[in-house]
């Protein structure tokens, strides 16, 4: 394997807080990585450092030479004064501006430009740039080449860094987060986008489904050590607690046998001391690994809920528009007790506006919200939690309260409740800003739990929270017994919590879906499968239609060869044949059993199948006009 970075004894630390140290890896050429670690423990920091963007205490950083690597930050530095196709356009002024002049030309129908451009393009050997872009930019929707990045949303700037990342189809990508402030659609193309590209990756992300479909190794950062997973999530939990339990294993092993040999150190003549020393030294190596056991604590979640009463929350009629935006139209539904509803839709839909809705923090332009009086809200907001300059972590939740109740009745200073929340006491005077995005997010989970809510509502709780905070919160809504909504980008997470969705789809229509994320998603692909075949169908009609209506030329085509007969049903035994090994494919590759090399291997086949699917589709629909 051809060796692209190697990281050696790196250590990093902030005043007496070290985030890591000895963290020694690589990573190989075709290698797809997850990085997994708990907040704080210096993910964003790691690649930042072998990004370049940050310095290391101590270690070594080595890359293949002349290697091209690409890194989209958490939150990328982009330049406010650029347009978009400036920010994502790596390639010459020359290459840039003909692309621009000829999309100008096309715009404003000017055959004069467009003459000169494609001129341009065609010296310049820029269409296959232009395309590459233009797909890019298109499937994480971005349409307006000529606005400014000072216009644009942080969630924008985040798909426009990443689209600029993607376009120049670096060796080696490091990506922290890229599923943020991305739509479920834009996250299932980026899914099949780094499986099938040619770069090398290593990616921070919470996300579990894509992680499984798109990752062949994990690498997980725990406790300053570094282990590795030849496969994929699925694969990497199981192992995971198969390490965990036989480290316990282990360590209760030597606490027993210790014990016998502390009774021996007590009772050895002072005489024989000479003669056992070989037997007092592993005593002292046994009461290392004795000790060694894990002393982080496992977060568990049980807050009390406010009593409930029958009454939650009616809504009658409601619309919301913003000049022409229609939010929300004649939206009526009644909230039951438990019920835990997931909210999804495309990025601008007005999930975010409805929530602000029902909680009647802006007001609707007519309809009514009836919210019951024993309802207690608990708001989780995108914009995470906001506090003083000066504020430290104690003095945020001290301000709430200074005791907390929970789930089984028993009373908790907020001081023991941080430590509860993996808030160790030494943190509990930290200033909120010396926090990393994941802490901040889990305190702000804190203090929206300590107001002991009977409805909870989540606007993107996953964004930032490490898998194991996302595993605890999951299990903590499973038991709750309020209402529950959910808006998320996560599929993992939403097919774990939610019952079922609401559905916005563009112009103020929300429609009601009854189950999880995953049974939303199937339904809907057999769904425009069933519209592509109408569609087939309706254009195989109108083509006999027209040829029944006009006599027939010599050279207008009415029907297929036999030759053509014969490829078209070839075609149909072909396509049928490559899903079954396209889905055969996947189902071992997701077994966790396969060798790296397999996994690529098969990665690999995987990326020729789709290219084979689309080009036999292609010629399958060609001939299904005239057959």
């Amino acid at each position: 394997m051809i060796s692209y970075l190697q990281v050696e004894n790196l250590r990093k630390s902030f005043g007496d807080l070290v985030l890591f140290e000895g963290i020694t890896f690589g990573i190989d050429k075709d290698q797809k990585v997850a990085l997994i670690a708990k907040n704080g423990t210096g993910k964003t920091s790691l690649l930042n450092i072998i990004a370049g963007k940050d310095s290391q205490d101590e270690g070594k950083i080595t890359f293949k030479r002349d290697l091209k690597v690409g890194f989209l930050e958490q939150n990328p530095p982009l330049n406010l004064n650029n347009t978009i196709i400036d920010e994502v356009f790596h390639s010459s002024e020359e290459v840039k501006n003909a692309i621009l002049d000829y999309n100008k030309a096309v715009k404003n129908d000017d055959r004069d430009l467009l003459s000169v451009s494609m001129e341009k393009m065609d010296h310049l050997q820029a269409w296959d740039y232009e395309v590459k872009v233009k797909q890019i930019l298109t499937k994480l929707k971005i349409d307006k080449y000529e606005q400014k990045i000072s216009t644009l949303s942080g969630g924008e700037r985040k798909r426009v860094a990443l689209a600029s990342v993607l376009i120049e189809e670096p060796d080696l990508l490091l990506l922290d987060e890229p599923t943020n402030h991305l739509d479920l659609d834009m996250i299932e193309w980026l899914e099949k986008y780094l499986k099938n590209t040619r770069s090398t990756l290593l990616m921070v992300t919470h996300d579990r489904y894509f992680l499984d479909r798109v990752c062949n190794e994990i690498i997980e950062m725990d406790n300053s050590y570094i282990y590795s997973y030849k496969g994929n999530y699925t694969y990497f939990v199981k192992k995971r607690e198969e390490r965990l339990h036989n480290e316990e294993a282990l360590v209760e092993k030597a606490k027993n046998t210790l014990r016998k040999e502390e009774d021996w150190m007590r009772r050895m003549p002072k005489a024989r001391s000479t003669k056992a020393k070989y037997r007092i030294d592993n005593y002292f190596q046994l009461k290392d690994v004795a000790s060694g056991g894990r002393h982080d604590e496992e977060m568990r979640i049980s807050v009390q809920s406010s009593r409930m009463g029958k009454k939650i929350i009616e809504v009658k009629n409601l619309n919301k528009k913003f000049d022409e935006l229609i939010v929300l139209k004649d939206f009526s539904y009644n909230f039951t007790r438990g019920e835990k509803i997931g909210i999804v839709g495309d990025n601008g839909t007005g999930k975010t506006t409805f929530l602000n809705l029902i909680t009647e923090q802006i007001p609707a332009d007519s309809g009514t919200v009836d919210i019951g009086q024993t309802i207690v809200f608990g708001h989780y907001k995108q914009e995470g939690i906001k506090y003083k300059e000066d504020q430290r972590v104690i003095d945020v939740v001290q301000e709430i309260a200074e005791v907390v109740t929970l789930g089984n009745g028993r009373e908790m200073g907020v001081k023991e409740f941080l430590n509860f929340f993996l808030f160790s006491y030494d943190m509990h005077y930290t200033p909120v800003s010396k926090l990393s995005g994941g802490e901040k997010r889990r305190l702000y989970l804190v203090t929206v739990l300590m107001r002991k809510p009977n409805f909870l509502i989540l606007d993107e709780p996953t964004n930032d929270l490490d898998i194991m905070t996302l595993a605890v919160l999951e299990e903590y809504l499973s038991t709750f017994d309020g209402c529950v909504i959910v808006v998320s980008h996560d599929r993992f997470f939403m097919d774990q919590v939610v019952d079922h969705l609401f559905v916005f789809r563009g112009d103020g229509i929300v429609k009601d879906f009854p189950g999880s994320y995953t049974l939303y998603r199937e339904w809907l692909t057999k769904l425009e499968k069933e519209e592509k075949k109408e569609a087939a169908l309706n254009s195989k009609k109108e083509l006999a239609g027209s040829v029944d209506e006009k006599p027939k030329s010599d050279n207008q085509k009415v029907k297929l060869s036999y030759k053509e007969k014969r490829e078209y049903e070839q075609l149909e035994t072909d396509i049928d044949n490559l899903e079954n090994e396209k889905e055969a494919l996947e189902t071992e590759i997701n077994s966790g059993s396969l060798s790296n090399d397999d996994l690529i291997e098969k990665s690999n086949r995987i990326g020729e199948i789709i290219k084979l699917l689309d080009e036999k589709s292609d010629r399958w629909l060609e001939l299904g006009e005239f057959a």
